[in-house]
């Protein structure tokens, strides 16, 4: 080790250490709070992470345009306020969920369209279902565990591993098998599938940048191909879903769509792949189109977006 590389080292260890820190006393703060309060202090916070990241705000207002190319000036700026206030919305359930009962996480939750999911399953093949990263999909993942549901849910790796293995445990503690995005998800995703598990893929992002191009709120763009493939291996329905925030307290609005036609055409699995990933863009379209206020999307997601490299 060089005389140079200790002292980064000692300060990345304390970086992470108050990362850690802070989200733990972040979950102990908000574990108390009943759902009122916690809808209550979400725009304060959301105001000051919105005044405190302005690349954030500018890349949440370049797509809340994609979606809406009619919002402008204090429309605009409202939308992009709301998108911050439902991010910390998010945050602040997904501490308090593990410690909520079962009738409080059911009374919280309406839906339309679950009777795909029960379909699906009555298959036997497990049912895949793809999601905008929108809303609060998470206390749908908690109402799905609490009805006897196998779940299992691949998530983005994040600095530090201590903090992604923190948010694995937060996770299982709500009935959710987590798996890391990389080279393993594939086949513990195939294991879930064989038990007849409902896995839960967030796909408006290719956050590996190897997924396959779509046209996407106008401009092309890649999105994963997990979940097209996925579909077309195994059999398992691909059911198009959001999970949308409610003005009532702890309320929650899941919308499951139809399955996305996938079936071999003869034309190849890469042809296949593609054609069932641009039909599942357009369904990503409609779901988010429903409140685009929602869409917790901060990061470059389009090649004309700065920083998309």
């Amino acid at each position: 080790m060089t005389p140079s590389a200790a002292p980064r080292s000692r300060g990345r260890d304390l970086t992470d250490a108050v990362t850690m820190g802070g989200y733990r006393l972040a979950a102990l703060a908000a574990r108390g709070l009943p759902g009122f309060a916690a809808q209550g202090i979400a725009p304060t916070i959301g105001l000051g992470a919105n005044v405190a990241s302005p690349e954030r705000r500018a890349m949440i207002t370049r797509h809340l345009r994609r979606v809406d190319p009619t919002l402008g000036g204090i429309r605009l700026r409202r939308a992009a306020q709301e998108a911050f206030d439902s991010y910390t919305r998010y945050w602040l359930e997904s501490f308090r969920l593990p410690h909520l009962p079962v009738r409080m996480v059911d009374r919280g939750m309406r839906s339309d369209g679950y009777q795909h999911v029960l379909d699906a399953l009555e298959l036997g093949n497990g049912a895949i279902l793809a999601l905008p990263h929108l809303g609060g999909w998470e206390w749908a993942g908690r109402w799905l565990a609490d009805r006897g549901h196998g779940l299992t849910v691949v998530v983005e790796e994040i600095e530090p591993p201590e903090l992604f293995e923190w948010f694995a445990e937060l996770r299982a503690a709500l009935g959710m098998n987590v798996v890391a995005l990389g080279p393993d998800a594939g086949r513990e995703v195939l294991r879930a599938l064989r038990r007849n598990d409902i896995v839960c893929l967030l796909c408006d992002r290719d956050i590996q940048r190897t997924g396959v191009e779509v046209e996407f709120f106008g401009e092309v763009t890649t999105l994963p191909a997990g979940p097209a493939t996925l579909a077309l291996r195994t059999g398992a329905p691909l059911l198009p879903t959001a999970v949308y925030f409610t003005e009532r307290t702890d309320g929650h609005f899941g919308l499951v769509r139809p399955p996305v036609a996938a079936e071999r055409s003869g034309e190849g699995l890469r042809a296949d792949v593609a054609h069932v990933t641009q039909a599942l863009a357009r369904e990503l379209e409609g779901l988010i189109r429903r409140s685009p206020q929602q869409w917790h999307l901060f990061q470059p997601n389009w090649p004309s977006d700065p920083g998309y490299e």
